[in-house]
């Protein structure tokens, strides 16, 4: 007789990058329980990546803010989910973070040891960093058993968005653009830092050369990126602000559009990694070796300089050489 379908709770990140990594996971779990449900517990923004990860059959909004304790709202979030699910993989380092699955009495509770979790996970895992160098390796081992062999990168499925058409048709509608006119997307913002922020005036040469051999030219990000956006727009004419005006669905499915993305390292770099667009990603304080895009229509851009990768907000040393020194001229050559 075969066994019932397992139904997978995942308690996910807080932030774009790492749950669009994340849908590796949610494509392990699925090939290796075909059966089975994935519910991924996680803040109300990522509704849109994960309704566009097939794998994901629901979200639940967690309902505390990243960083608050917000005792009595998971203490009632976890008396909700009872007897829902039969295995949680906690994804977050955090005790906060492992606290509704266990509050819910899932009887398999995965996840990394992280702030000293026993007890609230009993499928606990010690992470080997050097065993599991790469996030989304990290990600991937959670779904495998305790004994198997690290994933390698090859091992591990990509993600891959799947764009809503109908809303990509709308979308372009309301912000006038044509869906069928090649397209250049650049992301030029960053919310770790400027440390991973490619300065502004490569990011309009590129966009003035874009527009110069044709192209449509946008910038995305969030409202933070506008004064970024504008500049780039007032030194390129013709490119169009996006920044701040789409929701986060509208920007997936408008960025679908786009031959090809230049981005920092970002959480738009890793959704551009996810479609089907050529990603030009650019690191400087941070590392490709860590969190690169997934994809293999994606070119990395670093100078692998003595003083970096950092993993710092702001240039210690004051002069960004890491990032200034990446000529737009190089960022170009990858679109050519």
């Amino acid at each position: 007789m075969a066994s019932p379908p397992i139904r997978f709770l995942i308690v996910g990140p807080s932030w774009v990058g790492d749950m669009v990594m994340a849908q590796s996971l949610f494509k392990i779990i699925k090939t290796e329980h075909s059966e089975s449900t994935i519910a991924v517990l996680a803040p109300a923004w990522s509704a849109p990546v994960l309704a566009r990860m097939p794998e994901v059959d629901s979200s639940i909004a967690m309902p505390v803010g990243h960083g608050a304790l917000g005792l009595r709202e998971r203490f009632r979030l976890g008396k909700q989910l009872k007897g829902e699910f039969d295995h949680a993989i906690v994804l977050p380092g955090s005790l906060k973070s492992a606290l509704v699955p266990w509050l819910a009495r899932i009887p398999v509770r995965t996840g990394f040891v992280g702030e000293q979790r026993y007890g609230l996970l009993n499928d606990i895992r010690k992470l080997d960093k050097k065993a599991l160098p790469l996030h989304v390796q990290r990600v991937a081992a959670l779904g495998k058993r305790k004994s198997a062999e690290a994933p390698t990168l090859n091992d591990i499925p990509k993600p891959k968005l799947v764009t809503d058409e109908a809303n990509k048709i709308a979308a372009c509608e309301r912000v006038g653009l044509n869906p069928n006119k090649k397209t250049l997307a650049l992301c030029p913002g960053a919310e770790f830092g400027p440390a991973k922020q490619w300065p502004i005036p490569h990011f309009a040469s590129v966009a003035a050369w874009g527009i110069e051999q044709g192209y449509q030219l946008i910038v995305l990000g969030s409202d933070k990126d506008t004064k970024a956006a504008q500049e780039i727009c007032q030194r390129a004419k013709g490119t169009k602000d996006l920044t701040g005006k789409t929701s986060l669905g509208d920007a997936i499915d408008l960025m679908s559009i786009a031959s090809h993305v230049v981005s920092n390292d970002s959480g738009l770099m890793h959704i551009a990694a996810a479609l089907d667009s050529h990603v030009i990603a650019i690191y400087g304080s941070s590392s490709d070796d860590y969190t690169p895009p997934l994809s293999d229509d994606a070119t990395k851009l670093s100078l692998n300089l003595s003083c970096s990768p950092c993993f710092q907000r702001t240039c210690p040393l004051g002069h960004l050489d890491c990032l200034n020194k990446i000529d737009a001229n190089k960022v170009i050559e990858c679109i050519k």
